[in-house]
């Protein structure tokens, strides 16, 4: 494959390559998916992927699911099936910042997600709210426009949006299932806000 875009390109390749050595039926037992022999089997954000091993592809029953275009959002499907967890059971929500290693990798995620967030729905609440609902989405109480989303199975996220006014700018905030900590490490945590922005923006 030609490499047209290093940032993406470059660690899907890496990944890819670990992906065919993996052993699948202890993938399957260690993050909790079906695997039938061929394909494991994988829910993100509400849509059912198929991710076939040894040779890697993937597919959907929706045309339009949103890991069938985005680079970044497969690599982070094979990270979780190299390295992830089977979600365990979680008590409450926590910041990033709360999260082990957080409080390293608070800069590049504020500007990656936090901010992105805030300039990319603060200013657009109604749409905002329609995309989540569109995704199936649920709708929480807390921010000017907040809704709880399931990543993978067993692993849950709560984003709020705060709209501009005269005096602040638009904010936000992203919650994360405290069981986040055992499956993922700090840099994918960054990455499943990243997603979960990007697929939210994909539906606007």
């Amino acid at each position: 494959m030609q490499v047209q875009n290093n940032k993406e390109e470059v660690p899907f390749a890496h990944y890819e390559a670990k992906f065919r050595e993996l052993d699948p039926q202890e993938a399957a037992m260690r993050c909790g998916v079906p695997f039938d022999g061929k394909a494991f089997s994988i829910r993100l954000l509400g849509v059912n992927y198929q991710i076939a091993w040894p040779d890697y592809a993937i597919r959907a029953e929706e045309a339009d699911a949103f890991a069938l275009k985005n680079i970044p959002c497969q690599t982070f499907l094979l990270r979780f099936l190299l390295e992830g967890r089977q979600a365990g059971l979680f008590r409450e929500y926590k910041t990033f910042r709360e999260m082990p290693w957080g409080e390293m990798y608070i800069g590049p995620y504020t500007g990656r997600c936090l901010t992105r967030a805030a300039f990319t729905f603060g200013t657009r609440a109604v749409k905002f709210a329609a995309a989540c609902e569109k995704m199936g989405a649920k709708k929480i109480p807390h921010g000017d426009a907040g809704y709880e989303f399931e990543l993978l199975d067993g692993y849950k996220m709560q984003i709020m949006v705060y709209e501009a006014d005269e005096e602040f700018a638009p904010t936000s905030q992203i919650l994360y299932s405290d069981n986040f900590a055992d499956g993922f490490a700090a840099e994918d945590r960054v990455v499943a806000g990243d997603i979960l922005i990007s697929a939210i923006k994909a539906k606007m």
